[in-house]
């Protein structure tokens, strides 16, 4: 039987909302786009057009008086949602439509009209809470998702994977106290946003639905490895979704100056066949991923490129970064690991 194809989304629209030198710029598109084109992998992806998402979609998140807000803002020329986060006359468009192209991605694999889908979208969204835009991110994709595929699509069981450097405390705290929805996250620990503890585990009928492991800096490919196979994939054995969704953060790469991990391209590779052969064993392949952080322009546009090697299942090209000097050996998280396993009886 033919493979359905793996979908991608982006548009030249993200490229609208101008944050100028700000770390998380245009730049990260073009840079990544351009090295996709120059592969030939663009070619052979299914494009997924962007769209606005409605209010109805953004309000499976957030409340509706932050949207109208984040609106205002925008109408009346942007301003600064706090020290980080830029808002432009056109933040509240690009937000939408990273969230509508990213429903429309959910869409086409659930159906069966693409096998995967990647969406090289931006501004990220997993630190904007319900009520609050926060780290450059405005209105949580990944979260909504998540939301519709169970709410609109019917998925009883919603897994999502953010391994980005900086835990994820708007998708986190969206379904705290919902046993529906799995989150795991990788993170650098202590730093920003300052949650995202082992001890934080859910609440009520979510308690051991969340599922923090927090790093401490220096983590490399081999750590990082370990925490996925002895942490990550008995989490998700588990529980069976019928949905995995990614938060694909690039950030933790060892050329990456916002924070002090240590993977590298080949070491993102295998956390996303990890990912893969897990979706494949659990949910029928059912995958999305959307990115998050990355801002090292020769890192991040690497990195996507990995990613959709793997998903496209050819043989990955050389990483030309190679490794980094050093990192944490991955024998140094034994008590991290198992702190985590026993929390959740895993």
């Amino acid at each position: 039987m033919k493979r359905a194809p793996v979908a991608f989304l982006t548009d030249r629209i993200f490229l609208e909302h101008d944050t100028g030198s700000h770390p998380e710029n245009a730049r990260r598109m073009t840079a990544t786009t351009d090295l996709l084109a120059a592969s030939g992998i663009l070619g052979r992806l299914r494009r997924i057009d962007a769209r606005a998402a409605t209010s109805d979609e953004l309000a499976l998140v957030h409340d509706a008086r932050y949207v109208a807000a984040l609106a205002r803002a925008a109408a009346a020329g942007g301003g600064w949602a706090d020290p980080d986060t830029r808002i432009t006359s056109r933040s509240y468009d690009v937000a939408a439509h990273a969230v509508g192209g990213t429903l429309e991605a959910l869409a086409a694999v659930l159906k069966g009209d693409a096998e995967t889908a990647f969406c090289l979208v931006r501004p990220p969204g997993h630190h904007a809470t319900p009520i609050q835009a926060m780290g450059f991110c405005l209105f949580n994709h990944i979260a909504i998702a998540a939301a519709a595929a169970r709410r609109r699509h019917g998925v009883e069981r919603v897994a999502v994977v953010d391994f980005d450097v900086h835990h994820g405390n708007g998708t986190q705290g969206a379904f705290y106290a919902d046993p529906s929805v799995l989150y795991i996250s990788t993170h650098q620990y202590p730093y920003y946003p300052g949650s995202g503890a082992a001890t934080e585990t859910g609440a009520g009928a979510g308690r051991g639905a969340t599922i923090n492991i927090p790093l401490p800096a220096g983590c490399g490919d081999d750590a990082y490895a370990r925490v996925f196979d002895e942490i990550v994939a008995p989490a998700l054995d588990r529980f069976q979704p019928g949905l995995m969704l990614v938060s694909a953060g690039f950030d933790a790469h060892f050329a990456d100056e916002l924070a002090d991990e240590r993977l590298s391209v080949d070491g993102y590779g295998a956390l996303v066949a990890r990912l893969i052969e897990a979706a494949n064993r659990l949910c029928d392949g059912r995958l999305l991923l959307a990115l998050e952080g990355g801002y090292d322009l020769v890192a991040l546009p690497w990195c996507v490129r990995r990613t959709l090697e793997l998903l496209l299942r050819d043989t990955p090209s050389p990483d030309p970064l190679g490794l980094p000097a050093h990192a944490l050996a991955a024998s140094e998280l034994g008590p991290l690991i198992e702190e985590v396993r026993q929390r959740h009886a895993l």
